[in-house]
């Protein structure tokens, strides 16, 4: 969980840093094979934790890409992410069932702003839209809908964000990048 986060927020960085000690998951391997790709085809296999976070990192970069994966993994949910991307001004659309993977992710600049998330569903949703919000022009705000699910790994995500000296507030059910 650790090692995924700083992936992206590394990724993410004016002046990324040299990562050491990274776990050896095949969900780190996968996204960090990603995060190589320039453009084109990325299949992450069954790492769910990348699908996510590759979704939101990859709305916000250049290039255009589909995102796809095991056959398990073009089962598992991501329209709530989805919506809330394309919302902010993603260009995020279905190849397949709607409300799952495959996605074409035609990367963009977005401006950020304000959103509102079931956060009930997936908090690596709430936290892949965290990890991007330092580098969208307005930040982002982040209404959280029903009872957050998971709520220690948006704490996990806070606390990597602090410590590399990015701002994050937790107040009520919001969440301000």
């Amino acid at each position: 969980s650790i090692s995924n986060r700083l992936l992206i927020l590394n990724a993410l960085a004016e002046k990324p840093g040299k990562l050491e000690n990274l776990s050896t998951s095949e969900d780190t391997k996968a996204l960090a094979k990603a995060l190589a790709t320039p453009e084109g085809t990325i299949d992450i296999g069954h790492a769910g934790t990348a699908m996510r976070f590759l979704t939101a990192y990859l709305s916000i970069g250049n290039g255009n890409f589909i995102l796809t994966g095991s056959e398990r993994m073009l089962q598992r949910p991501v329209g709530e992410l989805v919506n809330a991307l394309n919302a902010l001004g993603a260009r995020i659309e279905y190849r397949g069932t709607p409300g799952y993977p495959p996605l074409f992710i035609r990367g963009s600049r977005i401006d950020g702003g304000e959103i509102s998330v079931d956060s009930s569903i997936s908090s690596q949703y709430i936290s892949a839209l965290m990890m991007i919000g330092p580098v969208l022009k307005n930040g982002l705000t982040i209404r959280l809908r029903k009872k957050a699910v998971s709520f220690s790994y948006l704490q996990l995500t806070r606390n990597l964000m602090l410590e590399l000296d990015i701002p994050v507030r937790f107040e009520g059910n919001s969440i301000e990048i």
